[in-house]
């Protein structure tokens, strides 16, 4: 019988692979396709002079800043988060929590910027008003969200990441897992040949599942 650890990191590394991906229009799109699609916008974002911006809450919260900076300086790509406790608390006492993002993303959004806006229910007031801000900016958006396929946020991106899955662990972990590999494979990722350490890892992986 296999044991719970087994079973759940059976789970979880199905997760990215079982992805689902939509466009703007709501139509179904490969994950590969999806993939390519992000890194060129990406690289060509920078390229322009734009950037990209991550905004979530709590454990997103945490993707972001992350992300922010793996892209900033691993993958030499103009990243911003917007999570500074002075402007979280300053804009929500102000202007309310719905509007923490929104407000900061109108403060410093240009046209062709790139939004990625994470939650895991979807259905986040300020993470909402935050893509809606972003529209409006004239900045193309990235949706990652779970627990319920038809969440608000899943509708409301240019391409639209949802994990199939109600666990928060489960979805937090396959945003950042999704995230990280584009800008693994955008900096070039499986392009040299498998190092002795991968071999290796690989074989203990599977042990560690027997």
């Amino acid at each position: 019988m296999q044991s719970k650890v087994s079973r759940y990191f059976n789970v979880l590394g199905n997760l990215p692979l079982t992805t689902l991906v939509t466009n703007a229009e709501g139509k179904n799109v490969n994950l590969n396709k999806a993939f390519d699609e992000l890194m060129l916008r990406i690289r060509e974002t920078h390229n322009r002079g734009n950037k990209l911006m991550f905004v979530g809450n709590g454990g997103s919260a945490g993707i972001c800043s992350h992300m922010a900076i793996d892209y900033s300086k691993n993958g030499g790509i103009r990243s911003m988060a917007f999570n500074d406790g002075a402007a979280i608390t300053c804009l929500g006492n102000d202007l309310g929590y719905e509007n923490v993002f929104a407000k900061q993303i109108e403060l410093h959004a240009r046209k062709g910027d790139m939004l990625i806006a994470i939650s895991s229910s979807g259905k986040s007031a300020n993470i909402l008003n935050a893509v809606d801000a972003a529209h409006e900016a004239g900045c193309f958006v990235l949706t990652l969200s779970g627990f319920k396929s038809d969440n608000p946020l899943r509708t409301f991106g240019d391409i639209n990441f949802f994990v199939d899955s109600a666990e928060y662990g489960f979805v937090e972990i396959t945003h950042l897992a999704l995230c990280h590999a584009i800008l693994d494979l955008e900096m070039g990722w499986g392009t040299k040949d498998v190092s002795a350490e991968e071999i290796k890892l690989g074989l203990d992986a599977k042990t560690i599942a027997a």
